[in-house]
């Protein structure tokens, strides 16, 4: 049976603001580095103001973890259907737009409340490394009122944000679509986010996958951190348990997926990164789009490895519409 969307995602809508700084302006504001960590508006508005006079490196953007994977993917070619929750507001109808130009599908049920749409500033240092701080605003509230049972049951994939584990109301609705998306034979995978949702959030994110869904997407540090392993070999066995396959992302050394048989290690181009915000979302969404094309998992990490070096010679999150074409083209004609 042919079914309408390849991959139905759900996850936060969050706005991004991205902005060049350094080490010692982190440390100075107090800051994490490297990881993603929720704020409050006014913590946010206070980061903004002692940030006013650097470069903001990318214009306003629609993003969050799942859609900017949602979207790289749609780009590419496939067919997608995004669950989330904006505001009424000007940053509302911003998101849901572009998401439409994007050709990605949202509820048409919902009718966004009055509120603040969830923004993100998002820092890069020197090293290229990304750190979040978040106020989720509207999307704190995301819900199993926002899944859409039709369009999930006609989707090949569920896509889920590990990032919901923070949301108690989040958490029942990615719960709720695992559910239902493996009572219709709809593929889960999910995708385990941050270093800071292993470590704080493992017990939920334990509740969002059940007794195992299809694929989880991660990182080397996220597979250590969840598996609780002493290395990463071990990391790499102990994550069958929770999945029948996998893709764990390595930076520079490109990437390890299992395909549910066997281990197999991709290398990734050599390019210099400057912005790794995004990176493994774009990861995600090149991936799936190969597997929506039959493609093996090697063959998808090589391209997903691809599609993720290509955002990292840049600023922001996500590629430009024609560049998703160019990658198409010049890998596939190879």
């Amino acid at each position: 049976m042919t079914r309408k969307y390849d991959i139905y995602g759900i996850g936060a809508a969050l706005v991004d603001t991205e902005i060049s700084l350094s080490d010692a302006d982190l440390q100075r504001m107090q800051v994490q580095k490297g990881v993603m960590t929720l704020v409050d508006e006014a913590r946010q508005t206070e980061l903004m103001a002692a940030l006013s006079d650097h470069l903001v490196a990318s214009k306003r953007a629609s993003g969050g973890s799942a859609a900017n994977t949602i979207i790289g993917a749609s780009y590419f070619g496939c067919r997608n259907f995004y669950s989330c929750r904006v505001a009424a507001d000007d940053n509302g109808a911003f998101y849901l737009s572009d998401m439409a130009a994007a050709g990605v599908a949202t509820p048409s049920h919902i009718v966004p409340p009055a509120g603040i749409t969830g923004k993100c500033l998002v820092m890069i240092t020197p090293d290229a490394e990304r750190t979040m701080n978040t106020f989720l605003g509207m999307s704190a509230e995301l819900s199993v009122a926002e899944i859409d049972h039709d369009a999930l049951v006609q989707s090949n994939f569920a896509y889920i944000e590990g990032y919901l584990v923070t949301s108690p109301s989040g958490r029942a609705a990615a719960i709720q679509l695992r559910q239902q998306a493996q009572a219709a034979g709809t593929k889960v995978a999910m995708s385990l986010s941050d270093p800071a949702m292993v470590q704080f959030f493992r017990d939920g994110l334990l509740e969002m996958i059940g007794d195992r869904i299809d694929l989880i997407f991660c990182n080397r540090d996220e597979a250590i951190g969840f598996t609780q392993s002493a290395d990463f070999a071990t990391a790499c066995d102990a994550l069958k348990q929770y999945t029948h396959q996998f893709a764990i992302t390595c930076g520079a050394d490109g990437a390890v997926v299992f395909d549910g048989a066997q281990l197999h290690q991709v290398e990734a181009p050599k390019v210099k990164a400057i912005d790794t915000n995004g990176a493994g979302d774009m990861f995600a969404g090149a991936f799936l789009y190969g597997l929506s094309r039959d493609l093996s998992f090697p063959a998808a990490a090589r391209f997903a490895n691809l599609a993720a070096a290509t955002v990292v010679t840049q600023y922001g999150p996500r590629l430009r519409a024609e560049q998703h074409a160019s990658l198409k083209q010049g890998h596939f004609s190879n």
